[in-house]
């Protein structure tokens, strides 16, 4: 009798669910929506089994039938790019989009760089977020997420923003750039995808399918796929440190040291900016207290102002007259925080400043702005300051890194496949123009194997979409790091020729940065030229314009006697210095390959480079470097050449 009851309950349920189903679309297709122009466009969603769906749109009707298990799509006429359109689907219910435009729609997708947004870098750009007004670019942002088990269907959210006033914060900075360059080119709507994670490697933005030459990869994405294994969840220890429990004086006391009433005993004079480790405190991970009593003017009061942290390694605190102003969680962003109008006053001011920092060397990075500033008034903040240490962790050793091959905890989001099945996946069947990559960072200890998975990455997502030729733009890492005087071996530039090696996959393009980046800044300001060097691989690749899009790559080296000439694709109307100058950053080789800086001068569309102590030269390299000093050789285009070697 109960087993009988069980089938009738679970028959009513089924026939309720099925009669009750709603159709549901992906996150990725709303109100707002910027669709592909000119080519067939999926629409597609959930809804009950076999249920017939019909979409109408411009005038026509196209219907579609959902199979057994609820899933259908439906696939509209290429249209001209324009509108707003409103496209209404109808089933058992009916849903309506509106607002929606036809362009071309670019998958906006990398690390940190490719994340950043212009609210980031609001400073260089503050008169570019004041001015936008571009309605007809609009950005999905792909929220973060990780899955190591499998691709998924759909993502939790999201939502279409255009480019207008302060909306257009949260836009990718690079993709932004890009997007407006080919608008003012063409005047279309350009939607952008972005799918992007700060920090993760190249191996979580492909699929299972991708890795199929890639034997060990496999193996841990088995491993990661392995349901019957206990979970493993990302975080992980602190870089290298344990924390066994909080004791951070500063703030465990009956006085915090932020605290105005408090009275600092044992403190030490310390320099910003500037490392600790450099000033005195020996391999210490920690917390570290700077406080300072700042004599501002009496401007300071009238209205609201700004404080430039520059950059701290790795969090901050920021406390003026014991309250709390700004405070940031980890290394990357420049510190601006605003201090609320009444703060301050007349007079001294007390700046108390909470650093925690994990692992390497903690403190203020050098060559930023450190400076409180109030309309036209500004008062520098660099120099001698008091700190105090509040706690220092336990070191511990380090594990190995690799991906998940040991038991134990490890980061989701740097696992093969992770990303492509959680942030990629959901978007497969939207169409789109193009591919926009910048990434690299993450991999720069492994240049050989990335020379490998990028051409994997490329061919992978063009078989997802179904298209073995979309347009493929990606970024070339940029300068970064200490400026090296002498020639020197270099894993960045490892890592630049690996991606140059990528433009032998076709309709390819690569916007070379060599010269945008800053020594003490993985994240460097100059986005508008990325995203602009970007968007002329895209109007020679995509839209078929007769451009220079690249600057000079190296093409061959013949050897004449103690002199070698190098030619160049791409040197446009011809090679030029940037600087006036004879070309730099060459340095030439024999058969020992032991480097010396070369002269060298352009002759026509060639490089000639000698040493005078060589007679014999085989090797040239040029502005092979973490960060080259100067760069300087461009096409009249004023585009740089790619750094490269001849040695291998």
């Amino acid at each position: 009798m109960n087993k009988r009851f069980a089938e009738i309950c679970f028959l009513i349920t089924a026939c309720f669910c099925t009669v009750s189903a709603q159709i549901k679309l992906p996150a990725i297709i709303r109100d707002s929506m910027i669709l592909q122009r000119d080519a067939k466009v999926n629409i597609w969603g959930w809804s009950s089994a076999n249920e017939k769906i019909t979409i109408s749109f411009n005038g026509k009707k196209v219907t579609t039938k959902a199979d057994d298990g609820g899933n259908w799509k439906a696939i509209l006429p290429p249209t001209k790019a324009g509108g707003p359109y409103t496209i209404e689907l109808t089933g058992k219910n009916k849903l309506t989009l509106s607002n929606v435009l036809f362009g071309d729609v670019w998958f906006c997708s990398g690390q940190s760089n490719m994340v950043h947004q212009l609210n980031i870098h609001d400073v260089i750009y503050a008169k570019e977020i004041a001015e936008t007004n571009f309605p007809e670019i609009r950005q999905f942002w792909v929220p973060t997420l990780a899955n190591m088990r499998g691709p998924q269907k759909d993502l939790p959210s999201g939502n279409w923003q255009a480019a207008v006033g302060e909306s257009v914060r949260p836009f990718s900075a690079v993709a932004y750039f890009f997007a407006k360059k080919i608008y003012q080119e063409f005047h279309i709507p350009i939607g952008i995808i972005n799918a992007s994670v700060g920090g993760t490697p190249i191996e979580a933005w492909i699929s299972e399918d991708g890795f199929k030459d890639f034997s060990s990869i496999n193996a841990a994405i088995k491993k990661n796929q392995d349901t019957t294994a206990a979970p493993r969840r990302g975080g992980g220890n602190f870089g290298g440190v344990r924390r066994v429990e909080v004791v951070d004086l500063g703030i465990a006391g009956a006085k915090k040291w932020f605290d105005v009433t408090y009275e600092p005993k044992g403190w030490r004079t310390i320099n910003i900016p500037g490392y600790w480790e450099d000033q005195g405190l020996k391999d210490l991970n920690g917390v570290v207290w700077y406080r300072k009593e700042i004599n501002l003017p009496a401007t300071f009061t009238s209205k609201q102002a700004k404080v430039f942290l520059g950059r701290i390694i790795d969090a901050d605190e920021l406390y003026i007259n014991g309250k709390q102003v700004g405070n940031t969680s980890y290394q990357y962003p420049q510190r601006r925080y605003t201090v609320p109008e009444g703060l301050l006053k007349p007079g001294k001011n007390l700046f108390v400043i909470r650093v925690t920092n994990t692992s390497g060397k903690g403190g203020f990075v050098t060559d930023k702005p450190y400076s409180i500033f109030c309309g036209n008034d500004t008062v520098d903040l660099k120099g001698t300051w008091q700190y105090k240490v509040g706690e220092a962790y336990q070191p511990i050793v380090r594990g190995s890194g690799n991906f998940s091959g040991g038991g134990g905890s490890v980061n989701a989001q740097n696992q093969p496949t992770a990303l492509y099945n959680a942030m990629v996946a959901p978007e497969i069947n939207y169409t789109i123009k193009g591919f926009c990559w910048y990434q690299g960072e993450s991999n720069a200890g492994n240049a050989k194997e990335y020379a490998d998975l990028m051409p994997a990455l490329i061919n992978d997502w063009r078989s997802k979409w179904n298209q073995d030729t979309l347009p493929y733009l990606f970024v070339q890492l940029p300068n970064y790091m200490d400026y090296n005087y002498v020639p020197s071996e270099s894993g960045w530039a490892m890592m630049r020729e690996a991606q140059l090696k990528s433009l032998s996959v076709p309709n390819t393009a690569m916007a070379v940065t060599i010269e945008l980046g800053e020594w003490n800044d993985i994240h460097p300001d100059r986005k508008q030229e990325v995203g602009e060097r970007l968007a002329l691989g895209a109007l020679k690749l995509a839209y078929n314009k007769n451009i220079v899009y690249s600057g000079p790559i190296f093409q061959s080296a013949t050897i004449e006697g103690s002199k070698i000439t190098l030619s160049f694709n791409h040197v446009g109307s011809g090679l030029i210095t940037n600087d006036d100058e004879a070309p730099a950053e060459f340095a030439i080789a024999g058969a020992d390959k032991r480097f010396v800086w070369a002269k060298a001068r352009i002759e026509g569309d060639k490089i000639v480079v000698w040493n005078d102590n060589i007679t014999a030269p085989i090797y040239v390299r040029y502005a092979w470097a973490d960060n080259p000093v100067n760069p300087n050789l461009y096409n009249k285009e004023g585009l740089p050449a790619s750094p490269f070697r001849t040695d291998k």
